[in-house]
């Protein structure tokens, strides 16, 4: 048993990854010898970017906080259930961020949900930093397109990719 490996998902849209996901990412992976950060594809969402360019954003993010973590992180595309995608990349956990008590009532349900499609797969929940704990991709979306300031949500290779894109549109 000592040689089986740690291995976590840690799926969302990403449409822009922001510090509280990097928050989250960081310290699942510090728990873990492997963790998937797994970009969905959910195009009801409305996404600024499409997957192909939130997964390339999310794995120029990652690429640092592998090196600090020494845990490998590896990020996928996905349009499938979650729990199917999980299997698919041997998970044995899955990892969701929990900002306030309004996140736990629909994770804490669909973590129920999950758990009957596939109980041998566990959800941990990891609270946002009290820094992070208000920051949503929605949020910094909707600042970013109305002209306001999102330097401090986002690094600053995610600013450049954002402003890149709303002058684009």
């Amino acid at each position: 048993m000592a040689d089986r490996v740690r291995k976590g998902l840690y799926p969302g849209t990403f449409d822009p990854i922001h510090n509280g996901h990097l928050d989250i990412i960081g310290r699942a992976a510090r728990m873990m010898d492997h963790l998937v950060v797994g970009v969905a594809s959910n195009i009801g969402k409305g996404p600024l970017f499409p997957v192909e360019e939130r997964v390339a954003l999310v794995r120029e993010e990652c690429t640092q906080l592998a090196a600090r973590t020494g845990t490998s992180i590896e990020v996928l595309p996905f349009d499938s259930l979650l729990m199917n995608f999980a299997k698919q990349v041997g998970a044995m956990m899955i990892v969701r961020g929990l900002r306030a008590v309004s996140d736990f009532d629909f994770e804490f349900q669909m973590a129920g949900m999950n758990a009957r499609l596939d109980p041998t797969i566990e959800t941990v929940f990891l609270p946002a930093s009290e820094r992070q704990h208000f920051i949503s991709s929605r949020f910094v979306k909707e600042i970013a397109i109305l002209g306001g300031d999102i330097t401090s949500f986002v690094t600053p290779n995610t600013l450049a990719r954002v402003t890149a894109r709303l002058a684009s549109t």
